[in-house]
């Protein structure tokens, strides 16, 4: 009893301090109501101003279907669900009606402080975005008109000039660009892009970007950096951009038939839709997968590239292969699959055309790929010219090639002994030097030219023209790759007739045939074959062909 009437004249004799407390929380109460309204009330008045600034840069539709911000150390702003549709209210420009969106954006968020002194733009320092979609439409898509002179857009007042925002820095994690193409039977260009950060934002003008893009087939990530726009409402893309790139150990390997790490730096510039790119690449174990001998390829390049499409034309390639010099103009165009009258179906993927020029070549450069040993059948001086293709399909890059074209070699040497004392043979003998021939060992050079097919894994060679000294052989037939086959037919025609190039006593006895070997002017002209391998090749004379040839053979008479 005495302590609670000790309590009660306490609070009696303090009555104005209760009455200061209860104020107290009161007032905490109130402010956190306060609070909690402007909160409220402020979330709808930033997204009308986010929305409406969007509205006035992109003279567009725009959409955004949530956003919330929160005052913990700051302001922090969030939002999901951004719509940013093709411009519509530009002057000049109308677009279709039912047009998929511009831009979507799965999330943003953004930081500023809270201090604000009016006619002062508020600073962010970085604005994060995440699941970004880029659909840029065909240029066909918009539709330009005559302008009247007069002004597009909204009437009333801009709530935006109460708040003006300027923007340091934007981070994004995990974006898509697709630019569309109005060309039928072409598929859009994609870039999937895993993280870009841009920096120097100003309205209406360039920004400078670093970017990594991941590159689906052959598998690598492109670090790439430049500057971008500024952005072009009517049109975006006639978007200008320019920049720099480096590609390094790119897998050929997911390309049917070839393999090797290929590395590729260059520069870029011009607008989204029309690129011109100059560059090199280094692949110093370029190989084709089925004989697996790798041979260094070195290209350095310019070529124009569509972006609405991929679609690229070489301008030219410089390509160094082992120590052979080649250009090559083309192109590479994206095919969308399609099927044919006759029921046979045309795959997508990239189809390439090109016209291939080795001005200074070296045969064995090119015949050490085709070779599982990594020798060379022959080595010599090449030039060639020749036509490529490689359609689109599932089989290797070699089922697929194509060639057609002419070339000619020149102090040409066989790597197989075998082939090389032939040669030397015939040579010699040719001259009307048979003593020289039982002791081949002289270094003869050869020389040949022809036309060529190169379809199916096979070689052919329809006028094919083989000289040494004192000799002559024209050939026609095919050559299979895969399993080294030969199987030529022609005519050989020699300097000596037949007894000088035998000698000796049977040159003697043979001296009556010379009248039926001789023929245009040559001093023998015999009908021959050429099959079996590369690495065993079988040599000889066609009798039945020269049977029917020559109506009066030795030995016959009619």
């Amino acid at each position: 009893m005495v302590v609670a009437s000790k309590r009660a004249g306490f609070w009696r004799r303090h009555r104005r301090l209760k009455w200061v407390a209860g104020a107290l929380l009161l007032v905490i109460v109130a402010l956190g109501v306060a609070v909690a309204v402007l909160m409220h009330r402020a979330e709808p008045i930033l997204r009308e101003v986010i929305v409406e600034k969007l509205q006035e840069h992109f003279h567009a539709r725009v959409e955004l279907a949530s956003f919330h911000i929160s005052l913990v150390n700051g302001l922090w702003a969030e939002g999901k669900g951004l719509k940013i549709w093709p411009p519509s209210e530009v002057v000049g420009v109308t677009v279709p009606g039912a047009t998929p969106p511009l831009m979507q954006l799965a999330e943003f968020r953004f930081h500023a402080p809270l201090h604000y002194k009016p006619g002062k733009p508020i600073r962010i320092s970085v604005v994060e975005l995440k699941g970004l979609d880029v659909d840029v439409p065909p240029r066909t898509h918009f539709t330009h008109v005559a302008s009247d002179g007069g002004s597009s857009g909204s009437s009333k007042p801009a709530m935006s000039t109460l708040l003006h925002f300027v923007v340091n820095r934007i981070e994004c994690d995990g974006a898509r660009l697709r630019i569309e193409t109005s060309k039928p039977g072409k598929l859009p260009l994609e870039f999937d892009i895993a993280h870009i950060k841009l920096t120097d934002v100003t309205e209406g003008g360039p920004m400078r970007f670093d970017a990594q893009l991941t590159n689906p087939r052959p598998a690598g990530m492109i670090l790439t950096s430049g500057n971008l726009g500024p952005w072009v409402v009517e049109d975006p893309g006639e978007t200008a951009v320019s920049g720099s790139y480096r590609f390094e150990h790119a897998d050929l390997g997911v390309f049917k038939g070839i393999a090797g790490i290929l590395n590729s730096t260059g520069d870029y510039h011009g607008v989204l839709r029309d690129l011109v790119v100059d560059g090199q690449t280094d692949t110093p174990d370029f190989r084709l997968t089925h004989f697996g001998t790798p041979v260094p390829l070195y290209t350095h390049f310019h070529a124009q590239v569509d972006g609405t499409n991929g679609d690229t034309w070489l301008q030219p390639v410089d390509a160094t292969l082992g120590q052979s010099h080649l250009t090559a103009v083309g192109q590479i165009v994206r095919q969308q699959e399609k099927t044919l009258k006759d029921g046979r179906t045309l795959p997508s993927g990239h189809d390439i055309e090109l016209r291939v020029n080795v001005d200074r070549g070296h045969i064995e450069d090119f015949l050490r790929l085709a070779s599982h040993s990594g020798t060379p059948m022959l080595t010599g001086v090449l030039a060639l010219k020749t036509a490529l293709e490689i359609p689109p399909g599932k089989e290797t890059v070699l089922e697929r090639l194509t060639l057609n074209g002419n070339f000619s070699l020149d102090d040409t040497e066989f790597t197989s002994t075998k082939i090389q004392n032939w040669v030397e043979q015939l040579s010699l003998r040719g001259q009307g030097d048979p003593k020289a021939a039982k002791n081949a060992g002289s270094d003869v050079r050869s020389a040949m030219q022809s036309d060529f097919q190169l379809s199916g894994e096979k070689v052919s060679l329809p006028n094919l023209k083989y000289t040494v000294p004192g000799a002559e052989i024209d050939l026609k037939g095919t050559y299979g790759i895969d399993g080294s086959t030969l199987d030529f037919v022609g005519t050989a025609r020699t300097e000596a007739k037949v007894s000088q190039m035998v000698g000796g006593w049977k040159g003697l006895l043979l001296k009556p045939a010379d009248r039926f070997f001789e023929k245009d002017g040559a001093g023998t002209l015999v009908p021959i074959h050429v099959n079996g391998t590369r690495e065993d090749p079988k040599f000889g004379v066609d009798l039945k062909r020269m049977k029917h040839s020559s109506p009066e053979m030795p030995g016959e008479s009619h």
